[in-house]
């Protein structure tokens, strides 16, 4: 008897699990992709080498130093693994045989999916672009009913230096069969102090008089450039003097304080910017959104145009204040306004897919998405028309 009781609960324990795993192919597996992709190319190369003199600058009619001032890079290359499921609309065509990483379905930025259900998508990549490496990463959940919609994404783009984070909860309301509203709130996340420019407030830090506190020129200094004072005398016995200024190597990078500041200065003001930016912690807020969606499908016409709108009723739960991007207009000459009102925005996010075969032989097509979030502005737009001979 008690082999047979034993032997029953094995069974009934290998049928559970039988069925729990037949549930998780069905929920999250079944027409689902998993891949493993690359590719590899030629670098950027300029058309012609590169080349600039460099003078003695206590004799500037000596032979100078012709230098290849060329950047040559390595191959670029990009590798990546993820697994997919995600719905593509009827006018959506697969582009290639194999799913490689770089498509990007309109399923990942309309407020409503081509099918009720889960979709996800997870994806890790390492690339290399012009002797530089990144790494990007994609992870987006989604799960839409008829009155629901949940979302979570996580999006970094090394070679652009973005990187955000989104949870949102919305109620959906379906009119009809082709249009859908909804409404609820989504929490955000972003890495950059978007409005805060480092450089500009140092550069406009005042002294107890009222003067400023920083020359432009001691910024080259702090990151171990010098200047060197110079005259010279023209052929009619009239003296000009300037600076002319090395790098922390002891070369020379520029001959005048104006070419300094018009060549070098650029990037070592993004040198500090950057620096001060890593410092600062990320950030996150909360706001009210709202969507629409309407899809038409048919052979010969397809119209499907959708937006999302952020309210402007941001509230930051996360980061320093003063370095919100409510406060972006809180920056003058001596610092921070303790008195500034901070100053709400709008950000949305609307595209719209339209495809008509006016006939057999012709047909007219106008594909775009614009996405504005805080200071970051995307947009990516095809149009045109198509002719068939036959």
């Amino acid at each position: 008897m008690r082999i047979l009781l034993i032997t029953l609960m094995l069974l009934l324990s290998s049928n559970a699990n039988a069925q729990f795993f037949k549930d998780v192919y069905k929920d999250f597996l079944k027409y689902g992709t998993f891949y493993v992709a690359g590719n590899v190319g030629n670098a950027y190369e300029t058309q012609r080498p590169n080349y600039f003199i460099r003078t003695d600058p206590d004799n500037l009619y000596a032979i100078p130093t012709v230098v290849d001032n060329t950047v040559y890079h390595p191959f670029d290359y990009r590798y990546g693994i993820g697994i997919r499921k995600l719905a593509r609309f009827d006018y959506e065509i697969k582009g290639t045989n194999f799913y490689n990483g770089t498509e990007n379905n309109v399923a990942l930025s309309a407020p409503t999916a081509a099918v009720k259900g889960l979709e996800y998508l997870i994806h890790y990549e390492k690339e290399r672009e012009r002797g530089e490496e990144f790494i990007n990463s994609r992870y987006f959940v989604r799960h839409t009913g008829k009155y629901h919609i949940a979302k979570l994404e996580q999006r970094s783009q090394g070679n652009v230096d973005f990187k955000y984070f989104s949870a949102e909860a919305r109620a959906r309301l379906p009119i009809g069969k082709k249009f859908s509203v909804s409404a609820g709130v989504i929490y955000r996340t972003h890495e950059k102090a978007y409005g805060y420019n480092p450089v500009e407030i140092w550069l406009n830090e005042t002294d107890e008089f009222g003067n400023a506190a920083n020359a432009w020129y001691t910024l080259g200094f702090d990151y171990g450039y010098n200047d060197w004072y110079y005259t010279q005398e023209d052929e009619n016995g009239n003296n000009t003097y300037n600076w002319y200024w090395t790098d922390p190597d002891g070369e020379v990078v520029a001959y005048t304080d104006q070419d300094f500041r018009d060549r070098i200065m650029p990037e070592l003001m993004n040198r500090y910017n950057n620096t001060i930016w890593d410092t600062l912690p990320s950030y996150g807020e909360v706001a009210p959104i709202v969507g629409a969606d309407f899809y038409h499908y048919k052979n010969k016409f397809w119209l499907h145009a959708y937006g999302n709108y952020l309210l402007p009723a941001h509230k930051y739960l996360k980061g320093e204040d003063q370095f919100s991007y409510l406060h972006r207009d809180c920056w003058g000459v001596g610092g921070h306004i303790e008195d500034c009102k901070e100053a709400q925005w709008d950000d949305f996010q609307v595209g719209l897919m339209f495809g008509w075969k006016v006939s057999n032989a012709i047909g007219v097509f106008i594909e775009g998405e614009y996405t504005k979030f805080w200071d970051s502005r995307i947009y990516n737009t095809n149009f045109g028309v198509n002719l068939t001979f036959k």
